[in-house]
C-alpha cells in the first residue's frame, strides 16, 4: 500500500461519501479510486480501518511554503510533512514569500523544481503585482490555478501591492482565462497609523492599526469591479464581521465572489490574547469574540465558502520577543488545522459533513481541482485520510513537523487525530510509524 501503482482496498465502518457516512470498501488502483462498494472485500490487499472515519484528504488553498529563497522559514519537505500529518493531501502554494516571487514563468519553474521534495500534491497560484499584466497569460498557460494580489503592503519588497488601476489591467485577462483572483482585502488608506505612545507589547496596539473598515472598504471596491468585469474574485482570510452584509448582498446579486476564513479566526479571539503574545499576530488581525461568532454563522449560512490555513511561518526570532509592531505577521497551522476546526465546529453542533465541504470540496472547486480530488468517488484521485474525530490530544510544538515550532496552539487541547494519509494512493503518513 506504499506505492501509487498498488491495487488494494480500504475498509471502514465509517466512510464519508457524497451521500453520507456509511460502511464501505474503497478500492484503489494505480493511485485512483477504482470503485466504492459495500463491505465485501477479503484478502491480504484489504486494509481494515475499523471505525476510523475515512474521508477525502484536505485541500489547503492558502499556503506560504517560501522555497526557494526563504527556505529557512519553511520548505516543501517540512511543509508537506506537516500537511500530511494534518490530513492535507493537496496544498496550493502562494506566490510570495519565496524569492523570486511567482510573478512570471521562470519563477514558477523554480518553484516546481523545489516542490519535487514534497510528499503531498502541490499546485501553484501566480502573482499579480504592479507591472506584470503581460505575464499573466503565460502563467495561465503554464498551469497556475489562479492568481493572488495584495491591496495593502505584503510585508516583502519583491511582491508589491496593487491599486485599482492594476486590477483593471488584470481582471479582463483573468475573466478571459476563467481563473480566480485571490485578494488580500485590506485597503491601505483605511489602515490606522500606530500611535507612537502606544505600547508595542499590547495586542490592542496591533488590532487598532488594522480596523474592520480596511476590510470593508477593500471588499466594497472588489464587489464593484467584480460587477464590472465578471471575474471570479476570492476574498482570502476574512476576519471582520462588518464585511459580511456586503458579501451576502453580492452573492444574492449572483456575482462570482467566494470567501474564505482561517482556523485562527475561528479558534482564537482578541479578548484572550495577552501582552507580548506575538505568536498570534497576523493580518488581518484576530478580532474580538463577536467577529469569531459571526464568521461561524457565515460559514453555516454559506456566505463564507471555505476554510484555508494561511500557513505563514517564520523563524522564531522574527516574532520579535513580544513586540507586536516589529513582529512578522503569520500563523503556521498546517498540521493542526483539521483538529482546530473540528474542535470548534463539533462544540457548536456542526457535523463532519460540513467540515468536508469547507476543507475539501470547496477548496478543490476554487483551485479547479474538483474533478480530481475533494470527494470519494470512482475515478477521483485516491487522496484520502483516516482519522478518529473523537480522540483528543494536546498540541506539543516539539512534535510538529513544520520547520519552526512556533504556534499559538501550543498546549491547546484539540479533538480529532489523523491516523493515516494517502496521496494518490500512496501512504505518506501513519501515526504509529512516527
Amino acid at each position: 500500500m506504499s506505492g501509487s501503482s498498488a491495487q488494494y482496498t480500504l475498509r471502514s465502518t465509517r466512510v464519508l461519501l457524497p451521500d453520507g457516512i456509511r460502511p464501505a470498501d474503497v478500492h484503489v488502483r494505480d493511485g485512483r479510486i477504482d470503485g466504492v462498494t459495500p463491505r465485501t472485500s477479503n484478502g491480504d490487499a484489504c486494509r481494515d480501518l475499523g471505525s476510523l472515519l475515512l474521508m477525502p484528504g484536505l485541500v489547503d488553498t492558502h499556503v506560504h511554503v517560501n522555497e526557494p529563497g526563504r527556505t529557512e522559514w519553511e520548505g516543501f519537505a517540512t511543509a508537506s510533512a506537516a500537511a500530511a500529518a494534518g490530513g492535507i493531501t493537496t496544498i496550493v502554494d502562494m506566490p510570495l514569500n519565496s524569492v523570486p516571487a511567482t510573478t512570471d514563468v521562470p519563477a514558477l519553474e523554480r518553484k516546481r523544481e523545489a516542490a519535487r521534495a514534497a510528499m503531498v500534491n502541490v499546485e501553484f497560484w501566480g502573482g499579480v503585482v504592479p507591472g506584470n499584466a503581460g505575464e499573466l497569460d503565460a502563467l495561465a498557460d503554464a498551469g497556475v490555478r489562479g492568481f493572488k494580489c495584495f491591496l495593502s503592503p505584503s510585508g516583502v519588497d519583491e511582491f508589491g501591492h496593487v491599486g485599482e488601476a492594476d486590477l483593471r489591467l488584470a481582471l479582463p485577462i483573468l475573466a478571459r482565462r476563467n481563473l480566480p483572483l485571490l485578494v488580500h482585502a485590506e485597503w491601505p488608506a483605511s489602515l490606522a497609523p500606530i500611535d507612537a505612545a502606544a505600547s508595542p507589547r499590547k495586542y490592542e496596539t496591533w488590532l487598532r492599526s488594522r480596523p474592520p473598515r480596511a476590510e470593508v472598504d477593500a471588499i466594497a471596491l472588489l464587489i464593484s469591479l467584480c460587477r464590472e468585469y465578471g471575474t471570479h474574485i476570492h476574498v482570502v482570510h476574512l476576519a471582520a464581521r462588518e464585511a459580511l452584509p456586503l458579501l451576502r448582498d453580492a452573492r444574492a446579486e449572483g456575482l462570482p465572489i467566494t470567501v474564505e476564513t482561517c482556523p485562527h479566526y475561528l479558534t482564537f479571539c482578541a479578548d484572550e490574547i495577552g501582552d507580548g503574545a506575538t505568536l498570534y499576530k497576523c493580518a488581518p488581525p484576530i478580532r474580538e469574540r463577536e467577529h469569531r461568532d459571526a464568521l461561524w454563522r457565515a460559514l453555516e449560512d454559506g456566505t463564507i465558502d471555505l476554510i484555508a490555513t494561511d500557513h505563514s511561518p517564520c523563524p522564531p526570532s522574527m516574532k520579535a520577543e513580544g513586540d507586536f509592531v516589529r513582529a512578522w505577521g503569520g500563523i503556521a497551522s498546517l498540521e493542526v488545522s483539521l483538529a482546530a476546526v473540528w474542535t470548534a465546529a463539533s462544540a457548536r453542533g456542526i457535523g463532519v459533513e460540513r467540515i468536508v465541504e469547507w476543507l475539501c470540496a470547496a477548496p478543490a472547486r476554487l483551485a479547479r481541482l474538483d474533478t480530481r480530488t475533494g470527494r470519494i468517488a470512482e475515478g477521483m484521485d485516491a487522496d484520502l485520510i483516516a482519522w478518529d474525530p473523537d480522540a483528543s490530544f494536546d498540541v506539543d510544538p516539539a512534535r510538529l513537523r513544520q520547520r519552526h515550532k512556533c504556534t499559538p496552539y501550543a498546549g491547546r487541547r484539540l479533538k480529532g487525530r489523523v491516523a493515516e494519509t494517502y496521496v494518490r494512493g500512496r501512504l505518506v503518513y501513519r501515526e504509529d510509524q512516527q
